[in-house]
């Protein structure tokens, strides 16, 4: 029995399987899946219902496992109130954010490098969140 927060079989596996500069996306729940992934991505579905599970909750799971070098996230309109990028920086304190254009965003989610695509519940717009694996010193 895992004594860890985190108990989700085959994230833990493939959060073991990381390495630096290695790319998880936690996808809102508006997310293409598939059509958005990467050639080596391995989708983990925890959408089980709508606005469950929270993104902030799969951020707050997935940072305690690895160490969290950068993140991602897609460019919102000026007059949009994204309420989620708050909370995204209140867990991965001390961690630069930047923030691409759509196509951009995309492209950086199906390079090679990204390993874990995990599918959220969260019904937020604009909260897709792209980690880079940091080294562990």
């Amino acid at each position: 029995m895992l004594k860890t927060k985190l108990l989700h079989p085959e994230l833990l596996g493939l959060l073991g399987k990381c390495g630096h500069k290695t790319k998880v996306l936690i996808a809102d729940s508006n997310y293409s899946f598939v059509t958005n992934s990467g050639p080596n991505a391995n989708i983990i579905y925890l959408n089980f219902m709508p606005g469950m599970v929270p993104g902030v909750d799969v951020l707050k799971g997935v940072s305690e496992m690895i160490n969290v070098e950068s993140a991602e996230m897609m460019a919102w309109p000026d007059d949009f109130d994204n309420t989620i990028h708050k909370e995204y920086q209140d867990v991965l304190t001390d961690v630069p954010f930047a923030y691409l254009d759509r196509a951009g965003f995309y492209s950086a989610v199906k390079s090679d490098d990204t390993l874990i695509v995990i599918a959220t519940g969260e019904q937020r717009r604009f909260a897709n969140i792209l980690l880079t694996v940091g080294a562990v010193f």
